[in-house]
């Protein structure tokens, strides 16, 4: 169940767990999906911050998925779930930069959205910030 493929002059194994019959290789093609939406919109909130001259002493982007418990187990619903921490930061700021990644940028968000709910959580110094 394992397959070798070559990224960008990158390699890369994926595969399946053993219940699945796979040897656990390498990462699910699915969970590759989530983290391509992480590092897409990862990347853009971070240029859209330094474009505005925010300074982020840490960040990290984290997503979660609900599958459909039927065949195809597609994606139903992805959060979005990024962390922020500094000082002296915005939540605007974060709330702009997160909203241009979605709306504008990510085109790995436009590629799964509408068919997939996604939503996300701006989290600032371990405090949630209101939408």
């Amino acid at each position: 169940m394992a397959f070798k493929t070559v990224l960008d002059g990158h390699e890369l194994v994926i595969d399946v767990a053993p219940e699945a019959g796979g040897g656990d290789k390498g990462p699910r093609p699915k969970v590759l999906t989530l983290v391509s939406l992480a590092g897409c919109t990862g990347m853009d909130v971070i240029s859209i911050l330094g474009k505005m001259r925010v300074k982020v002493d840490r960040f990290r982007v984290a997503t979660e998925a609900r599958l459909a418990d039927e065949h195809p187990k597609k994606f139903l619903e992805i959060l979005v779930r990024y962390e922020f921490a500094g000082t002296g930061i915005n939540p605007d700021s974060l709330r702009k930069a997160v909203s241009l990644s979605e709306e504008k940028y990510c085109g790995v968000r436009a590629t799964l959205s509408p068919a997939v709910a996604i939503r996300h959580e701006i989290v600032l110094n371990d405090e949630t910030v209101p939408g």
